[in-house]
């Protein structure tokens, strides 16, 4: 190989990509990489070129079910990595592990990274687990995995674990690595928060997420007196299957049940003014949210499920509660509310936790690392003209 390395991430949305990868991304440009970002452009185009990389629009829908337009997507896919010809791809997510790790095959890239940001709304739905479109899923998975003879990343031991059992990936293919880890120095310790405490859910406004059953618990809890406001902050995500409409989110507004501020781009002045953070989520990788608001020094209050208790210690620097209880949530809520002492000390170990853990330098150094160990494993490729 000459040249500097070419490294390709497919990502469905630009701006999941600004927000979860693009550190890694500038990481890698840093170290040598010519990065090429190949997504569906919305929101961050020229933020994206601005940073020095390749961006490639592409028309991947997470929510199309059409089989002639998925068809042309593994297509458009194909004639990207045959343009860019990219000496390693990062595929983040299902859809683009599927199509993406098909098309590198193909297109014969010699590296493949297929990362899993946990298993998605297939796993997170028990109706589903047994269906159709499951059992399609894994077939496929398992056969395209292979096919591209792909490395497998995980944010977690449970996720890995399952993919394993079902003999979806071998272990020796897999790795864990937490995402892009989180920036400490970006996200800081501030004074606790005057007034009327206020309660938090950052995510994405999707019923997997359990915003249902945090607004069920702020019901709760305002019906018993409450003194405190109860805020989601996030996007609509109309391409999930499990987005909540909006409709259903003014209604909440309306009735005072809750406070939507929507997506913001200052988190780190979100968190600050938060009194106490909360996501209690069916499933998740390693939920950035919650490195978020440890490295800021919350006290955290979420579900007991993969993703989730890999940051929260219960009892530690938070209170982990059963999925889909509203009325846990809602005492696990109130038993912090009340109890500053109690906030503060596990907000301290948050910071503690995520530093010594989680700490985005530390984290991309390990994504690098791979990246190189997988180039020298597939230096014979380039002897062989790609080039």
């Amino acid at each position: 190989m000459t040249g500097r390395p070419r490294l390709l991430y497919l990502i469905t949305e630009d701006w999941y990509f600004w927000s979860h990868r693009l550190d890694l991304a500038r990481g890698a440009r840093d170290a040598g990489f010519d990065v090429t970002i190949a997504t569906r452009v919305t929101d961050h185009e020229e933020q994206i070129r601005k940073e020095g990389f390749h961006l490639v629009p592409i028309s991947l829908f997470r929510r199309s079910r059409n089989p002639l337009r998925e068809l042309e997507a593994i297509m458009e896919l194909v004639r990207v990595y045959r343009r860019v010809r990219p000496h390693l791809v990062h595929h983040v997510a299902m859809k683009p592990i599927l199509y993406g790790s098909l098309a590198a095959w193909i297109a014969r890239v010699p590296a493949v990274i297929n990362a899993f940001a946990g298993l998605g709304y297939v796993f997170t739905n028990p109706e589903r687990q047994h269906g159709v479109v499951h059992c399609a899923m894994m077939a496929a998975l398992r056969s395209v995995i292979r096919l591209s003879g792909a490395m497998v990343l995980f944010q977690n031991e449970a996720d890995r674990d399952e993919l394993v059992q079902a003999g979806i990936v071998q272990p020796m293919r897999t790795r864990i690595i937490a995402g892009s880890g989180v920036d400490t120095n970006a996200f800081s310790v501030s004074r606790s928060p005057l007034g009327i405490p206020l309660v938090m859910l950052p995510s994405r406004m999707l019923w997997d997420k359990g915003v249902g059953e945090f607004v069920q618990a702020a019901r709760e809890l305002k019906g018993k007196g409450a003194d405190a406001r109860f805020i989601l902050v996030g996007r609509c995500d109309e391409d999930n299957p499990a987005a909540i409409r909006r409709e259903e989110l003014a209604q909440w507004v309306s009735e005072g049940a809750v406070e939507w501020w929507g997506h913001r781009d200052d988190m780190p002045a979100v968190y600050e003014s938060a009194t106490l953070v909360v996501l209690p989520s069916y499933r998740e990788g390693l939920p950035k949210v919650l490195l978020e608001a440890a490295a800021c020094g919350k006290a955290i209050v979420a579900t007991d499920v993969p993703g989730c208790r890999d940051v929260v210690q219960d009892r530690i620097n938070g209170v982990l509660v059963p999925p889909k209880d509203s009325s846990a949530l809602a005492t696990a809520i109130a038993g912090l509310l009340y109890d500053q002492g109690t906030r503060e000390t596990m907000g301290c170990r948050s910071r503690e936790i995520v530093v010594a853990k989680w700490g985005g330098p530390k984290i991309i150094a390990e994504v690098l690392n791979l990246y190189h160990d997988m180039l020298k494993m597939t230096a014979r490729n380039y002897s062989h003209g790609y080039a």
